[in-house]
């Protein structure tokens, strides 16, 4: 389900006006997360860890109203719920894009999950499915890189306001203490740093549970 913003009565519609003309923009952010106690609550329900943090991005994505916006033509749309497209790689090296639906509970969501990857394991090709809506986030993990910044290969002239949240190699320090690098980028004409800082708040929050 989805409802439209009204965009007359938004403080941010000069914003929106404004950025949405532009030929890039999105903007984005690399910032370091805690993951040592979210590692250790994903060992003890038997998951795998990508399996649990992907499940808390999708928490905070939908607990941040701004992180829901999507741009239909020049119409803002809200949606009640975001899921989640992430690639999942093969044995071949190659990966396809999958549709994991969000569910808050966390069994639910793990069970479908696990179904979802299995099969683009079993499949072959990038899309391997048809996206009915933009109810996504675009998510990928790189566990084999810890980087401090990160771009996207974007075709600017096809539309798109999906926010593309990607995730690092994990590191352990000599302490125990985990941590991993997050790259967020979001659609300016949508929201600003003071939302994109929320909703890393709020990840950070969910992840320290």
């Amino acid at each position: 389900m989805k409802t439209l913003l009204d965009i007359e009565k938004w403080p941010r519609k000069e914003h929106f006006n404004f950025f949405k003309q532009f030929e890039e923009p999105f903007f984005g952010a690399t910032v370091e997360i805690d993951c040592t106690r979210a590692y250790e609550n994903s060992k003890k329900l038997n998951s795998s860890f990508f399996i649990y943090y992907l499940h808390k991005t999708l928490v905070a994505v939908n607990t941040i109203e701004s992180f829901r916006y999507r741009i239909s033509d020049d119409k803002i749309e809200i949606h009640d719920r975001i899921d989640a497209s992430a690639t999942i790689g093969r044995s071949d090296g190659t990966f396809g894009f999958s549709l994991i639906e969000f569910n808050h509970n966390f069994d639910i969501f793990k069970t479908t999950a696990l179904a979802e990857i299995e099969r683009i394991q079993t499949t072959t090709g990038l899309f391997t499915r048809t996206f009915e809506s933009d109810n996504v986030i675009h998510c990928s993990a790189i566990p084999w890189l810890n980087f401090t910044s990160l771009s996207h290969a974007r075709s600017y002239t096809f539309p798109d306001s999906c926010p593309k949240i990607s995730f690092g190699k994990m590191i352990i320090s000599d302490t125990g203490k985990r941590t991993m690098s997050m790259s967020v980028h979001v659609h300016h004409g949508l929201m600003d740093g003071l939302h994109l800082g929320k909703f890393v708040d709020c990840f950070q929050e969910i992840m320290n549970q």
